[in-house]
């Protein structure tokens, strides 16, 4: 493991950047270390889980491809200690693959090359999205035999508890305060991921598969050319 450096002060969030193609880790952490971030590198797989465990990251920036064992097993790992916002890197564009990612954990993707400026605003975007979690008070939303506990994170369907991410369990929160209505991609593409680029709805559609194989392929309905609408019965 490498040690940055970086940050401001002890209250700065810490990163965990891995990818074996040092140049390129070594470029994010200093555009994450001039956000103000505390940044520290791996560059194989059993490093990744080590360094993740000895300096428990806030987030972890993971390339798929890393010798040892890949980012898959990597963020398997690391996700059966503590849930750790996962942003996976990958040189490969088939969904296959980012809906394996997802499946084992990841939060979000990243497709090469990228921009050090998107990966920043992503980063961003993700811990926000934890910080909301953490101020939400405690109560539940009941749709049909959807159960939803806002305060502890815990999703069932019937009596059968399910396993969601975070950005899946905030996928599911935001359809059920208005079920059965039509939401369109892009405003859950803002409101979840806190970003205003339509190109990314690929990232809604990605979980929503991911939700349907998890509680139920009719849980969410597609409209065409629209978005989604939970119908939970």
């Amino acid at each position: 493991m490498d040690n940055s450096g970086g940050g401001t002060g002890p209250a700065a969030r810490r990163i965990l950047v891995v990818d074996d193609e040092v140049t390129i880790a070594e470029s994010v952490a200093a555009r994450l270390r001039a956000e103000g971030f505390t940044v520290d590198l791996a560059h194989d797989g059993p490093a990744a889980v080590a360094a993740a465990l000895a300096t428990e990251p806030d987030l972890v920036v993971l390339d798929v491809m890393l010798p040892g064992f890949d980012g898959l097993e990597v963020c398997r790992r690391i996700q059966a200690e503590r849930h750790i916002p996962v942003l996976m890197l990958t040189a490969r564009t088939d969904e296959t693959d980012q809906l394996v990612g997802l499946g084992v954990g990841a939060d979000d993707y990243l497709t090469k090359p990228f921009s050090m400026r998107v990966l920043a605003a992503r980063v961003h975007a993700l811990l926000r999205r934890v910080d909301r979690a953490a101020e939400r008070g405690d109560s539940s939303i009941v749709v049909g035999d959807l159960r939803i506990d806002l305060a502890e994170r815990r999703v069932w369907r019937g009596d059968t508890e399910a396993r969601l991410t975070p950005l899946e369990f905030d996928l599911l929160t935001r359809l059920a305060q208005r079920p059965r209505a039509v939401l369109a991609r892009e405003r859950l593409l803002e409101d979840i991921w806190d970003w205003s680029d339509a190109a990314g709805t690929r990232a809604v559609d990605s979980h929503v598969k991911a939700l349907r194989r998890k509680l139920g392929a009719d849980l969410i309905r597609t409209v065409h050319g629209v978005g989604y609408a939970l119908d939970a019965r």
